[in-house]
């Protein structure tokens, strides 16, 4: 604002501009700054080939953290095992893959975070790192976009003659430890608590296509559904 050059804080994972005061970045969540690793406009050629060594040190360098109250979100493909077990790994990515990339484009609308992609399924916050007072409800939204696009997305498959899948959705709100591991190669910023682990638990139990949610009375209720 005194020099009047252009700044710019690109993520080094997705070369995303977020703003100069982002700690996080706004479309895949990897850490910005002096955080993260130093990024450029263009991918390396060797990118997914990584030379790097991460110290014991760096490792638990975030394990501190911080208290949060979070929503925590678990979506998962139905009888995936028994799809990929019958199927070839190319022929059972074509039908993954597509419903990975809509769980995760739903999370991103409402601000969510994916921390981490299960192979057949997400786990993903609302809360943080970007914190919003209505996450809960932002979680809420995030799961029926999952479904109704899931149906439109199997109502697709069936015209061409192909089978749908359902997905199972578990999403549980308390308070959490947020920290920061490095593990190797980026930061990962995960969270610590029983919190989580009933949204694991939960998404196990919620029906083909339903979505299983613990009723807190002191959550809002106004405009969720």
């Amino acid at each position: 604002m005194k020099c009047g050059t252009k700044v710019e804080n690109r993520c080094s994972s997705c070369n995303t501009a977020n703003p100069t005061d982002a700690r996080f970045c706004r479309k895949c969540g990897g850490a910005l700054g002096a955080s993260a690793p130093a990024s450029s406009p263009t991918p390396a050629a060797d990118a997914q080939t990584p030379r790097f060594k991460v110290t014991l040190e760096q490792q638990i360098e975030g394990l501190e953290g911080e208290r949060k109250t979070v929503t925590a979100l678990f979506a998962d493909i139905k009888g995936s095992t028994e799809l990929e077990r019958d199927l070839d790994p190319e022929d059972a990515r074509a039908i993954v893959d597509p419903v990975l990339h809509l769980m995760m484009e739903a999370v991103h609308r409402y601000d969510g975070y994916v921390a981490q992609s299960t192979g057949d399924g997400i786990f993903a916050l609302f809360g943080a790192p970007a914190a919003h007072e209505d996450h809960a409800q932002r979680a809420l939204h995030a799961a029926l976009a999952i479904q109704r696009e899931l149906q439109k997305h199997g109502e697709r498959l069936k015209s061409q003659g192909q089978t749908s899948v359902a997905v199972r959705i578990g999403i549980n709100t308390g308070e959490v430890v947020m920290r920061t591991i490095h593990t190797g190669g980026h930061p990962e910023y995960t969270p610590v608590g029983h919190v989580t682990n009933l949204a694991a638990r939960m998404q196990t139990v919620a029906a083909a296509g339903g979505i299983a949610i613990q009723r807190r009375h002191s959550v809002p209720s106004r405009g969720l559904l």
